[in-house]
C-alpha cells in the first residue's frame, strides 16, 4: 500500500531532520556524562511524577512543581543540558505538527 511507503518515507525525512539529528547528537553528549545524565533522569522522573498526580488527583501539587522547576533550573545552567532539553522541545514540536498535520486529514473520521 502506498499510505506504509509514504509512513516509511516520512520516517526517513524525520531522521534527516535537523530537529532529529541536534536531538540525537544532545542525547550523545548527555550519555557521555553520567553525572549529568542522572540528573536529568531524575528532573525527568520528578516531572512525571507530578504530571501523574496531577492527573489523578485534579489538581497541581505546589510543592512538586516547585521542586521540578528548582530541578529544571539547576540543570539548564550547563550548557550541555540547556543544549539537550532545546534540542528536545523543537523535536517533539515537529512530531506534535507532524501529528497535527495528519490528525486533522482524518479527523471527520474520528470524530464523525
Amino acid at each position: 500500500m502506498i499510505v506504509y511507503d509514504t509512513a516509511n518515507k516520512l520516517a526517513q525525512e524525520i531522521k534527516e531532520s535537523e530537529e532529529y539529528v541536534n536531538y540525537k547528537m544532545a542525547k550523545q553528549v548527555i550519555d557521555l556524562n553520567t553525572e549529568l545524565k542522572k540528573k536529568i533522569n531524575e528532573f525527568e522522573m520528578a516531572r512525571y511524577e507530578q504530571q501523574i498526580a496531577a492527573m489523578q488527583e485534579g489538581k497541581n501539587d505546589e510543592e512538586k512543581i516547585k521542586y521540578v522547576q528548582e530541578l529544571y533550573a539547576n540543570l539548564i545552567e550547563q550548557e550541555e543540558a540547556k543544549k539537550y532539553f532545546d534540542a528536545e522541545l523543537k523535536f517533539n514540536i515537529m512530531l506534535g505538527d507532524v501529528n497535527k498535520i495528519i490528525s486533522e486529514a482524518v479527523r471527520d473520521v474520528i470524530e464523525g
